[in-house]
């Protein structure tokens, strides 16, 4: 527990300079951005909206910075992130509240198949080597993981819903549905994430393939290994209870990690396939020069990288006694 305190400790002092960066983006930047969100209303914004921009970047003419940043705080204490220029009137929490389910089923999901049969192939691989098809997964994982997602989401694109029109081109659900949990939204939800998600387990697999693989072979040759050998136990057994229990730490670590960045999603994938998450709205925003909305994306991301990173600590002082006997000196 003291080891994990200190790692909180540690997160809430990042957090805290996460927040304080984010309010000083618009402070440092070349020019007046107020002027520039300004420049997006057609006609003279009113007083109060002029003010709410102010207030929502913490760029108010007459008040010190000090003042500004406890207002900022303040806002950010009750949930108001501001207005969204690119999705003016709606706020920025609803922009985001909006977006990031697509982004957490489509890439979270994609990423939790992609972990376990990235993770039990590359068990598989390394206890079997010597294998001509285990060895075989050593090239194609490597290829795989060496090659661009975007270029596989364009191939995807290109072969799957241009030429042969098995899957939507864009989109995260039929036109004009709205989310719900009924049958035929849930259908073409679906639908319309397969591509996307293919994408991201074909471009993903070959790295956790890589890491468990190797990590096994380096395991089969630990002493505890021989012994469950020379006790008669199963071969199943001992690649399951002993092996992969040992070869997982490091890539549970980077699953744990890669779930931060599920809220940042795999943006250039959702711009290939024009998908409704949290990174078409990023890119949205700074097509825009949608402060407000850029500067909430960028609080969420920190958080729920700061989160996930908080996570890896944890599994690793529950899987590893070594980490737990240290943190107890």
């Amino acid at each position: 527990m003291a080891f994990l305190s200190r790692r909180l400790g540690f997160y809430l002092v990042a957090a805290w300079a996460a927040l304080t960066i984010n309010f000083l983006i618009p402070h440092l930047m070349p020019g007046n951005p107020i002027q520039v969100i300004l420049s997006h209303f057609q006609g003279k914004p009113t007083a109060a909206q002029v003010l709410n921009i102010e207030q929502t970047m913490g760029l108010q003419p007459g008040r010190g910075l000090l003042a500004q940043y406890l207002t900022y705080l303040g806002q950010l204490a009750r949930g108001d992130l501001g207005i969204s220029i690119t999705y003016f009137p709606a706020s920025v929490r609803s922009v985001i509240d909006a977006g990031l389910p697509w982004t957490v089923c489509l890439v979270g999901g994609a990423t939790v198949i992609s972990f376990l049969a990235g993770t039990f192939a590359g068990l598989v691989a390394g206890w079997r080597r010597g294998n001509r098809l285990a060895d075989a997964a050593l090239p194609a994982s490597t290829f795989l993981n060496s090659v661009p997602y975007f270029w596989i989401g364009l191939l995807a694109l290109t072969v799957f819903a241009v030429d042969l029109g098995w899957f939507p081109l864009s989109g995260g659900a039929g036109y004009g549905q709205a989310p719900s949990f009924s049958a035929s939204f849930i259908g073409a939800a679906l639908d319309h994430a397969a591509l996307p998600a293919l994408t991201i387990v074909v471009s993903s697999f070959g790295g956790w393939l890589l890491v468990m693989r190797n990590m096994t072979v380096t395991t089969m040759s630990e002493d505890y290994i021989t012994v469950a050998r020379a006790k008669g136990l199963p071969e199943s057994r001992i690649m399951l209870a002993y092996a992969a229990r040992n070869a997982l730490l490091p890539n549970l670590s980077a699953f744990a990690l890669s779930l931060g960045f599920v809220v940042s999603g795999a943006i250039v994938t959702e711009i290939i396939f024009s998908y409704p998450g949290i990174g078409f709205v990023l890119f949205n925003a700074v097509a825009n020069e949608d402060y407000p909305l850029m500067q909430g994306v960028f609080l969420v991301i920190t958080v729920a990288v700061l989160a996930a990173n908080l996570l890896a600590d944890g599994l690793y002082v529950l899987l590893d006694p070594r980490i737990r006997q240290g943190a107890g000196r």
